[in-house]
């Protein structure tokens, strides 16, 4: 029989709680070894090049150069190019505004933004007691496509279970928060090595760090939810 394939990012959490998913893995759970490098590889290489050789022209033609390289090679081993195509996307957006405004440090802009807008609707979804993260996750889980109330209150209302989500969706908040208190201030004061550094830095293991957290916050619950709802269709 073939190896399930792993499940990735907030995917591995729709899986919390099953009776398989004891052997839960945070580095599978952010990519495994290659994704962790193919993250990484790009920023560290616009950080690393820029500083040694100040040449934005350069640092760009190189960093784009390795992120079309990645896809390249996922294509002729075969393999799932997903997440290095989606990496290479936000590459380019990267270096496309660092390229246009001729500023290194215009390179993290894009980060800026998608921090914001996650903190921002993450944090809209906590004031409306409607978890951000437990409506990602659920929807992962168990896709609605018909009966949208009963699979909202199916989850909603259980109460251990939307007290995790809201948890876990105030801690991501946090995340997306703390990222910007200190990586928006290296911005302003053009400090390009330390921005890329510190972003590095608050990048996979931050993210690594979120997602462990988040698993023993809802693996619990979740399996309690699962639990009884297989014990509902059973007696029904």
């Amino acid at each position: 029989m073939a190896e399930q394939k792993k499940r990735t990012g907030l995917s591995a959490l729709a899986d919390a709680g099953n009776n398989d998913a004891e052997d839960f893995s945070v580095i599978d759970a952010i990519g495994g070894p290659r994704g962790v490098i193919e993250s990484m590889l790009p920023g560290v290489v616009f950080v690393v090049l820029f500083v040694a050789t100040s040449n934005l022209n350069l640092t760009i033609a190189v960093s784009a150069v390795l992120a079309v390289l990645q896809v390249i090679v996922r294509l002729i081993q075969r393999q799932s190019v997903m997440g290095a195509l989606s990496g290479l996307i936000a590459v380019g957006i990267c270096l496309v505004w660092a390229w246009q405004t001729h500023e290194a440090r215009n390179y993290y802009v894009f980060g800026f933004i998608t921090n914001a807008v996650y903190a921002v609707l993450l944090a809209v979804s906590l004031i409306a007691r409607v978890p951000g993260l437990g409506l990602v996750i659920e929807f992962i889980r168990s896709l609605p496509t018909e009966q949208f109330k009963a699979w909202f209150d199916d989850w909603m209302g259980d109460r251990a279970l939307k007290c995790a989500y809201m948890i876990v969706t105030g801690l991501w908040t946090g995340l997306f928060v703390l990222r910007l208190l200190v990586q928006v201030p290296l911005y302003l004061t053009d400090h390009v090595a330390a921005l890329g550094v510190t972003r590095l830095l608050m990048g996979i293991p931050f993210w690594a760090l979120a997602i462990w957290v988040s698993y023993l916050i809802i693996a619990t619950p979740m399996h309690n939810h699962k639990a009884l709802a297989r014990k509902d269709n059973d007696a029904s």
